[in-house]
């Protein structure tokens, strides 16, 4: 049975979603007053970007779309909060079609071998996260948050619960644009010391916290800009 529990009698673990199965063993989590307002900064916050960046967002679209094809933007499923998987936006780094060919890697070796895949504008765009301002539209639909767990695809979220007892809990809250873990280790960190810091966030979570994560994020973006750095994250 996969999300690290045993089924209940009568029900067949193959026919259930995510989302049944976190209904099933989650029953006893309930949202905290904080979320809503923590939700309603997530609104505030991303609307107000998606109208700041606007112009800017539009000149990406019109520069990956001169450059490499459509699509502009990368669509891709990911588990969301209660276990509701839900499609992902990003203005795609990478070639057509990457996501097949990097969907067995993780790690030092998924890293390496998204740096092959990515496309000329997709090196510029990455450093700056410029990639990432789509995914606010997800935050103002409901889909994600801006601070959270990072999101992840169904068939590793399934691995990773068989891997990690208790990871189905990062379900608590939705996923986020930038989490507590990505100001704090690097991607080839386990996902076991990944999931400490997201449950670090997702138990501590306060208005406090979610924007000194905001400012981590910032510095980090600078930081590497100044820098002239970029390393290729998930496509």
């Amino acid at each position: 049975m996969s999300v690290g529990t045993s089924p209940a009698a009568g029900i067949d673990p193959a026919s259930e979603t995510l989302a049944e199965r976190y209904a099933r063993m989650a029953h006893a989590y309930e949202g905290r007053p904080i979320d809503v307002v923590l939700r309603a900064m997530d609104i505030v916050i991303a609307s107000a970007v998606l109208v700041l960046l606007g112009p800017l967002v539009l000149l990406v679209a019109l520069a990956t779309l001169m450059t490499t094809g459509t699509p502009v933007l990368y669509r891709g499923d990911r588990v969301g909060r209660a276990g509701r998987v839900f499609t992902m936006y990003k203005f795609r780094t990478l070639a057509a079609d990457a996501e097949s060919r990097l969907g067995p890697y993780l790690g030092k070796e998924l890293t390496r071998r998204t740096e092959a895949e990515l496309t000329g504008i997709g090196r510029a765009l990455r450093p700056t996260h410029l990639d990432e301002v789509p995914q606010l539209l997800n935050v103002v639909r409901g889909d994600m948050s801006i601070v959270g767990p990072r999101p992840v695809r169904p068939p590793f979220f399934e691995e990773l619960c068989e891997r990690i007892p208790g990871y189905w809990q990062r379900l608590v809250v939705r996923p986020g644009v930038t989490g507590f873990a990505q100001t704090r280790i690097t991607r080839e960190d386990s996902w076991a010391d990944k999931f400490v810091h997201d449950m670090e966030y997702i138990a501590d979570r306060s208005v406090r916290l979610y924007l000194r994560v905001l400012a981590a994020t910032l510095w980090r973006v600078l930081h590497r800009i100044t820098r002239g750095e970029g390393k290729p994250s998930s496509p």
